[in-house]
């Protein structure tokens, strides 16, 4: 199941036919293919520039509701400060480290996974005791931090296999709704969770020897461990999803998704037939024929959630190869109450099984997949295929991310 609880029913835009739109925002130095130049007569509006918004921009962690102004659901560019009078901000006098609050009267640790910077990469929550708390209570706290994911600990069930103190119930809650697995947000707990295991003794992560520190986290969609090592950017996380899947897409789930999106069925890559990939949680995949179809990314709020609510599906994949192991890839994500993720971890790792499953990339591989750049959060996500082993690794860097 792609979303869990009495959100399912419910429709993250208070207009109807509303289209949420990114553009282009940043050119970074570091990324293989920039924005492409601006460029007139193109989207679903009248003629204009395509890096130009003809529609409400709702930035990305964004509320959709009708109002675009970010309420209660805020950008990640901007991390909440804590409850008033809370001690535990950035360089206040008990050590808490950048990247830690009191918000809502539950210790939050905020980091940004498949990024070293904190200014890149997708943001996420991670509370780490959660185990006294109702699922009511992590949704409104979820929905007050306004993150794509927030991911929520409490001790794991008696029968996961994990040394002590290193393993952990892990739950996953959007600003709408839970989700059975998130990538970016397990990321971003494990370094945050392994940088506490190294502080009572471990090593690895803190500047002692470069062993990994492994981390097992039972989630809704399975037991998923992840390896946490040093590297020159930081932290570097791995984690192994459970088996990938792939399904057909029916015909009307394809048509509706390019109609919602503004598509047409000639801008598809022929070599890449539209899919239904899963590696913990559902996402159809599209695969666009061209970098410029991917730069300009308009879709219809109300049609792509219904459909996605349909078909349980958590984002909708969209992607560019650039060439045989280096993707460009959007996620939109209506039905968390996000138009569109920076960096997509459970996404990356459906992806790669999809790719290989059906011969564009070998069985032992290793992709990189870009994300974000439109955003102005450019994100790079490593994608590792084994022969023989239908789980999918994916890596990334995190960072802490400074609250004020």
């Amino acid at each position: 199941m792609a979303i869990f609880g009495e959100a399912r029913s419910r429709s993250p835009s208070g207009a109807p036919g509303r289209r949420a739109r990114h553009r282009p925002a940043v050119e970074p130095a570091d990324v293989p293919f920039p924005p492409p130049a601006p460029t007139g007569g193109v989207g679903h509006g009248p003629a204009t520039s395509r890096n130009t918004p003809t529609r409400t921009i709702v930035a990305p962690g964004m509320s959709l509701g009708s109002d675009p102004v970010p309420s209660p659901v805020r950008s990640p560019e901007s991390p909440p400060s804590g409850d008033a009078g809370d001690p535990g901000h950035t360089g206040d006098p008990t050590g808490h480290p950048p990247g830690h609050t009191v918000t809502g009267g539950r210790e939050v640790l905020h980091l940004t996974a498949f990024s070293a910077d904190p200014r890149g990469g997708n943001p996420a929550g991670v509370v780490p005791d959660s185990g006294d708390m109702t699922d009511s209570e992590r949704q409104a706290l979820a929905t007050r931090l306004g993150y794509s994911e927030t991911a929520f600990l409490a001790p794991p069930p008696p029968d996961l296999d994990a040394p002590p103190g290193h393993g952990f119930s892990l739950r996953f809650f959007s600003p709408l709704a839970e989700v059975p697995f998130c990538g970016h947000a397990t990321i971003a707990t494990a370094v945050a969770m392994a940088d506490r295991v190294d502080g009572a003794g471990g090593s690895g992560v803190r500047g002692g020897p470069a062993e990994a520190i492994r981390l097992v986290f039972a989630t809704p969609a399975g037991v998923v461990p992840v390896s946490v090592t040093r590297s020159p950017e930081g932290p570097l996380a791995t984690l192994t999803s459970v088996p990938a899947e792939d399904f057909p897409a029916p015909a009307g789930l394809v048509a509706g998704a390019l109609a919602a999106l503004g598509w047409s069925e000639g801008e598809l890559d022929p070599s890449i037939p539209p899919r239904i990939a899963f590696a913990g949680a559902r996402h159809l995949v599209l695969a666009a024929a061209g970098r410029d179809r991917l730069a300009d990314i308009g879709y219809d709020t109300d049609r792509l959630t219904r459909l996605m609510l349909a078909h349980d599906l958590t984002t909708v994949t969209l992607m560019w190869r650039l060439d045989a192991t280096t993707l460009l890839v959007r996620n939109p994500f209506p039905v968390g109450g996000v138009v569109e993720d920076p960096a997509t971890g459970a996404a990356a790792a459906a992806l790669g099984g999809y790719l290989r499953s059906v011969g564009v990339v070998a069985a032992d591989a290793r992709l990189t997949i870009h994300q974000g750049v439109e955003m102005g959060r450019p994100s790079v996500l490593s994608v590792e295929l084994r022969a023989g082993d239908p789980r999918v690794r994916v890596s990334g860097t995190a960072a802490r991310v400074p609250v004020s």
